[in-house]
């Protein structure tokens, strides 16, 4: 069992394609790590045991009968509990939605099923995904401290063994902070790469579908199950979608890789600091050009995100909110009333600047092919700590710490792709972020993989 659960999600649908596993132990392997760690780590909301079972009797019997889906036939997963699964809770982990079952799957599941991946639950979210430390649940590599979030419970379940992927959703970081603080790989796709049907909403302008996985390839694999244009979203975009696996492999010599001069090395840990210095000498001894930019406009970034995530927030809440105040989480309750106060000329204005924002960084990609930058300023922090202080005594609110890094992604729609690099002084993951020009998530995952190759930080797993 412990021989299947080192796999990566691609090695494993290798395997289960060449008959040497069976989807079926490939399942119970990650039942029985889910039911050994769930006690200390509590990453899912519910775990479908029976349903996952019975799937994987299926795709056994199919595999076997030469109807072989692709290389995500199989393999086990689990999807954040924002997305819709048929006739299965969608609670957001929130009391205020723990009656609420839909009657049809999101698109990701969609998707995800029809490739022959068998969904073993559904994962922990900070309540409705407006936070970032996942309070309900912890960190695999320290069981003290936080996962992140708000994609928390994806984030320790895929650290820990208990599935080979786990959909994530990133709206001010949501996928990147977990797999940062979790030692994972996380992707966030170009705004509208993956569609957002069926998944319960934080901020529709903000909000991105993707995964958290054990390698880059693992990414590539399920981006390419899960990519394509939906009309159900109206933020879906109508791009072609290439074949991530061609050239993934290909190394990135020459490759133009942008080294921030602002804004992500103002104020952050020394030891995050170091790894991802560590991370461009490694990427340059690639192959790879280092070229110096400076972010445009970086005291705009965190005002438009939060001009915009208030009153989106509150207004998919306004109903509930009158209806069900009560059962709110005090903390998303309270921002969920700030977001009414936002005046409609400061949404307006902060989508502006928004788009002045894009077409500045756009034009950063004139002389670089990416950006690489820490993923988040800090390592996880002990569960319900609410500040960070920093080497020169300024301290500093979690929220902004954890969600400093992450926000020109989702204020631009950029694709970013968290990788690990490195660990602290106290044994905690440390990652980096490729950040691409729009619709080219085949570049980042082609510095991710690459990088991946020359090292070994994605290969540690957590002692639980």
């Amino acid at each position: 069992m412990n021989d299947i659960l080192s796999l990566s999600a691609t090695e494993l649908g290798r395997r289960i394609k060449a008959g040497d596993i069976s989807p079926v132990d490939a399942v119970d392997a990650c039942l029985a790590r889910i039911e050994a760690t769930e006690p200390k780590l509590n990453a899912y909301v519910r775990v479908l045991a029976d349903e996952a079972r019975a799937a994987a009797k299926q795709a056994e019997k199919e595999i076997a009968a030469g109807q072989w889906k692709g290389p995500m036939h199989g393999v086990p997963v689990a999807l954040k509990d924002l997305y819709d699964l048929a006739h299965v809770p969608t609670t957001a982990s929130s009391r205020v939605r723990e009656n609420w079952t839909p009657n049809a799957d999101s698109a990701a599941a969609e998707r995800l099923k029809a490739a022959g991946a068998i969904v073993l639950g559904k994962t922990h979210t900070h309540e409705f995904a407006y936070g970032i430390v996942t309070p309900t649940t912890r960190n695999p590599w320290d069981t003290e401290r936080t996962p992140g979030g708000s994609s928390g419970g994806s984030g320790a379940t895929v650290a820990s063994s208990g599935a080979f992927m786990a959909m994530g959703s990133d709206t001010g970081g949501s996928i990147r902070i977990p797999a940062g603080l979790c030692g994972t790989v996380g992707l966030k796709p170009t705004f509208g790469r993956v569609s957002r049907a069926g998944i319960t909403s934080l901020s529709w302008g903000l909000d991105h579908a993707g995964p958290l996985t054990r390698t880059v390839e693992d990414a590539a694999t399920c981006l390419q199950v899960l990519a394509g244009h939906d009309p159900r979203d109206p933020g879906s975009g109508d791009e072609p979608v290439p074949d991530y696996s061609a050239g993934l492999h290909d190394g990135i010599k020459g490759l133009r890789v942008g080294v921030p001069t602002n804004y992500f090395f103002d104020q952050l840990d020394p030891e995050v600091e170091a790894a991802v210095r560590q991370a461009y000498e490694q990427l340059q001894a690639l192959g790879a050009e280092l070229v110096d930019v400076a972010l445009p406009m970086p005291e705009q970034i965190v005002a438009v995100e939060f001009a915009i995530l208030l009153p989106e927030a509150s207004d998919y809440h306004r109903q509930m909110l009158r209806d069900s105040a009560h059962l709110y989480n005090d903390d998303v309750r309270v921002m969920l009333e700030a977001g009414e106060f936002v005046p409609a000329t400061t949404y307006i204005r902060a989508q502006r600047v928004r788009n002045l924002l894009q077409q500045e960084f756009r034009k950063l990609y004139d002389k670089v092919d990416v950006i690489v930058a820490p993923t988040i300023a800090a390592t996880a922090v002990t569960a319900g700590t609410e500040s960070i202080t920093w080497p020169d005594g300024s301290e500093e609110p979690l929220i902004s710490a954890y969600t400093r890094f992450a926000l020109p992604g989702n204020v631009t729609g950029l694709p970013a792709l968290s990788v690990p690099c490195g660990f602290s002084s106290e044994g905690l993951p440390v990652g980096f972020q490729a950040i691409g020009r729009p619709f080219d998530e085949a570049t980042i995952l082609r510095l991710g993989a690459a990088y991946e190759s020359a090292t070994e930080w994605h290969q540690r797993r957590p002692d639980i």
